[in-house]
């Protein structure tokens, strides 16, 4: 059976790069919230990230709100494997050359394992968020169910928005290429 993995930015390193909330021409902020929505996007600008702390560049990070940001190195990657239900948004980040695109998942699934996950909570009516009551407020140890994802290499689950799932495959091949920035934990 395949194994996925949660993509996140490896923080770790203390010379490397953080991105802040993306801005357009005018210097307007760019709405964050809207790259975990599942839907494809008409920016109508490309995004500029300004560096919240200067230091080295990485092919893969979080930017402000947990924005994935990569490197064209990055775009190769998941193009080769034909992955599918993702959107390249190209993007500037300050002071340096790119290609760097805000990696925008297509895909959301309804994957999430609750009773094998260390911590669940859901959002209630008495939490006030109409809109949200019945999705995680908490997830803690994620884990999901591999027969509810079927071919999909790059996701987002239901109700978790703030994860980014990958296939072990996609994970095989960034590992491969050496792409700077990546933490896995198996899910």
């Amino acid at each position: 059976m395949t194994r996925y993995f949660e993509l996140r930015d490896d923080r770790q390193s203390h010379t490397r790069w953080h991105l802040g909330t993306p801005i357009d021409e005018q210097g307007q902020e760019v709405d964050p919230w809207q790259f975990k929505k599942g839907k494809v996007l008409e920016l109508g600008c490309v995004p500029r990230f300004p560096l919240d702390v200067p230091g080295g560049p990485l092919d893969y990070c979080w930017a402000a709100f947990s924005i994935p940001v990569v490197h064209g190195r990055v775009v190769q990657i998941i193009e080769k494997l034909r992955v599918q239900d993702v959107q390249f948004i190209p993007a500037r980040v300050d002071g340096h050359e790119g290609p760097y695109f805000i990696l925008n998942a297509l895909r959301i699934i309804r994957c999430i394992d609750e009773t094998r996950c260390k911590r669940i909570v859901h959002w209630t009516p008495e939490d006030d968020e109409p809109e949200k009551v019945g999705q995680y407020r908490v997830v803690s140890g994620m884990r999901i169910d591999p027969t509810r994802v079927g071919d999909a290499h790059l996701f987002r689950p239901w109700g978790w928005r703030v994860a980014l799932v990958i296939s072990e495959e996609l994970k095989l091949a960034m590992e491969a290429e050496g792409i700077t920035g990546t933490r896995f934990v198996e899910v």
